[in-house]
């Protein structure tokens, strides 16, 4: 399934979506200075309901495909070089 198959929102998740959503679809979680790191294969549409639960935070995907959610400003230390 590919991350983009979600089923309507009148039809019960499948498995295959669970699996490959924010934040069920996680492989891992990480705090590296400062910054949450949800490590799997995401797109714009988790960054967007990541930012929801965040609020004020700045969220971005990384380019592998993670959710790094990043204080209010600029990136600090090792963040500073992540390209989106």
């Amino acid at each position: 399934m590919a991350v983009s198959d979600v089923p309507p929102p009148d039809e019960p998740m499948s498995i295959a979506a669970y699996r490959h959503r924010w934040p069920t679809g996680a492989e891992k979680v990480e705090l590296l200075d400062g910054t949450i790191v949800f490590y799997g294969a995401f797109d714009a549409r988790d960054a967007q309901t990541a930012a929801l639960v965040y609020p004020g935070r700045r969220v971005r995907i990384n380019l592998e495909g993670g959710i790094e959610v990043h204080p209010a400003g600029p990136p600090r230390g090792i963040w500073a070089e992540v390209a989106t």
